[in-house]
């Protein structure tokens, strides 16, 4: 494959050089003229030596507001004063580390979790001396959460059980039907309709991708997963494999998830060879061949189209829809795409049934999900939680509280995408059948840590529900937070489509102008039309939500604004 070949030229000389280019191409017959076209896309690859030793250090949400650009500046510092050739800084999209902050990467080759600016210093010296750098290992803490059946027994029993059982395909996906299995990448489709539409799709052809692509700001919990149970995820594709028919799957997983990487590639050696996967799936006589695809980077691939282009070695830019993934996927065949943590519910739904899963949710909501939180509170991490877990709930009993001395400002339930919550909400400002439902008859401010935390409430609330959690205390200027995550979307927007490449761009400058006393009331009156447009008009869901950290900011916190406004 172009893109994995172009990783290994990469890995070797340290970036891309024109004759091992050239070479490649005379290789593999692939005009070189592509071969560029795709080098030229992806964030890893260089196409020139880097400057010294790279120094990456995560600019967005959680590293944000703990210190990332001051230790960002500090490097920079410490670059002038090494001299030309030494060290070369720059920030770049969320690490997926947000539970240890502040998150670096050197070298593209090592990771760092919990930095200050004199560690990152001492390591960034190692680096531009050419000395070994140290490896933060592994801790060796296992997975105790139900998600996983197997905490004490051996893994794959579910796809034993269901071969010994003679394959039983309406079996299985009627209690995934019954589980209401959702995908926990952020759409929230049903999972069983996924499966079924692949299993009844026509031709003999056809693929398993597991989205592992992490890479929305404070979403971290699919790293976990991998690293604590990959057998997990393995699993669950196997599953689907044998259910729908496919032969050939790709587990997808963002180059940055260097210690997952490794972690995944001995438990794939491990699943074949314990005939789990490979040419006769634990004498079934089924094939399901099963790999593992690096990313060469870049936001955007975590949306489904754009990571089939990726493993197709085209550039990763979103496809239009319809035809949907399930009809005209990977090579244009029927595929299921599910993210590691809809996979990895699958073996305990086929070992105890769809309703051991279902009957895991509250307050009327039906099951339960891995959480990434970060941000001000005590004790950031990755949570098992029921569906229907209140905010306070979430916050206070699940992550120990907020930091000493410290309230509750606001909070983002789904990383930036479904922008910002305040701790009181006006119940003007709320749609009417959520005040209808939710809110007591007279409150004139509605507590957002009594909100439940499930699809359907938080969506009538006006909302997005996902899997990053990032909370905000009383010290954080939301504004200054709404630009840091606009220009998140600025950045890694793929430039396909034109909304989201001028949009984003024209977010972030009208923000910029804004806080540097440049802008007033008429530029921030585009903000919601703008919004809308790129809502309507853009491909994926990059551009779709781009507009969403400030246009919730205009909405929830217009004092904010205000503050900024009395300066022009």
């Amino acid at each position: 494959m172009l893109v994995q070949a172009l990783k290994e030229i990469q890995d070797r000389c340290g970036y891309l050089p024109h004759d091992e280019m050239h070479s490649l191409s005379k290789r593999t017959g692939v005009p070189l003229h592509r071969i560029h076209e795709v080098a030229s896309f992806y964030p890893l690859y260089r196409l020139e030596p880097a400057k010294g030793a790279s120094i990456k250090v995560c600019r967005d949400m959680a590293c944000h507001i703990h210190g990332a650009p001051e230790i960002t500046q500090g490097l920079e510092n410490l670059s002038r004063e090494l001299g030309p050739g030494k060290i070369e800084v720059c920030g770049v999209s969320c690490l997926g580390q947000c539970d240890a902050t502040v998150a670096a990467l050197i070298n593209d080759h090592h990771v760092y979790r919990g930095m200050d600016l004199k560690s990152l210093s001492e390591l960034a010296r190692k680096a531009a001396a050419k000395e070994e750098l140290p490896h933060q290992h592994l801790d060796n803490s296992t997975l105790p959460f139900q998600i996983n059946p197997y905490q004490n027994g051996e893994p794959y029993e579910a796809v034993k059980q269901f071969v010994a059982g003679g394959m039983d395909h309406a079996a299985l996906l009627k209690k995934m039907e019954v589980s209401v299995l959702r995908g926990m990448g952020g759409a929230g489709f049903p999972t069983f309709r996924k499966w079924s539409a692949v299993k009844g799709a026509p031709g003999n052809v056809k693929y398993i991708v597991c989205n592992a692509d992490e890479s929305e700001p404070g979403t971290f919990k699919d790293r976990e997963l991998m690293r604590r149970a990959p057998y997990l995820v393995i699993e669950g594709m196997v599953l689907a494999a044998l259910i729908t028919g496919a032969e050939k799957g790709y587990l997808y997983i963002r180059h940055e998830y260097i210690d997952e990487v490794k972690v995944l590639k001995e438990a794939l050696i491990t699943a074949a060879g314990l005939g789990v996967i490979g040419k006769n799936v634990l004498g079934t006589g089924k094939k399901f061949m099963l790999e593992l695809f690096i990313s060469p980077g870049g936001y955007v691939q975590g949306e489904e189209s754009a990571l089939l282009e990726a493993i197709e070695d085209k550039r990763g830019e979103p496809r239009n829809k319809p035809p949907f993934p399930v009809f005209e996927g990977l090579f244009g065949k029927p595929t299921v795409i599910n993210n590691v943590e809809t996979l990895s519910w699958i073996p305990g739904i086929a070992l105890n049934g769809g309703e051991w899963y279902r009957d895991k949710g509250i307050r009327g909501a039906t099951g339960m999900r891995i959480v990434s939180i970060s941000g001000d509170v005590q004790k950031p991490g990755v949570y098992e939680v029921p569906f229907g877990q209140t905010v306070k709930e979430l916050i206070f009993d699940t992550a120990g509280g907020m930091l000493q001395g410290h309230t509750l400002k606001a909070i983002a339930t789904s990383g930036p995408s479904g922008g910002f919550l305040p701790a009181k909400v006006p119940v003007e400002k709320l749609p009417v059948k959520f005040v209808q439902d939710k809110v007591p008859a007279g409150v004139k401010l509605y507590d957002i840590l009594e909100l439940p935390l499930d699809l359907n409430t938080v969506g009538q609330m006006g909302g997005m529900l996902g899997a990053a959690f990032i909370v905000y205390d009383d010290r954080r200027d939301m504004l200054d937070n709404a630009l840091n995550c606009v220009s998140f979307y600025r950045n890694e927007s793929c430039g396909k489509c034109v909304p989201c490449r001028t949009g984003s761009q024209k977010l972030v400058d009208i923000i910029t102008n804004l806080m540097e006393g440049k802008s007033g009331r008429k530029e921030l009156g585009l903000i919601n039309e703008l919004g809308e447009t790129m809502g309507i008009t853009s491909i994926c869901g990059l551009g779709q939500v781009a507009s969403n950290p400030i246009t919730s900011l205009l909405k929830f916190f217009p004092e904010e604004v205000e503050n900024y406004l009395k300066q022009v």
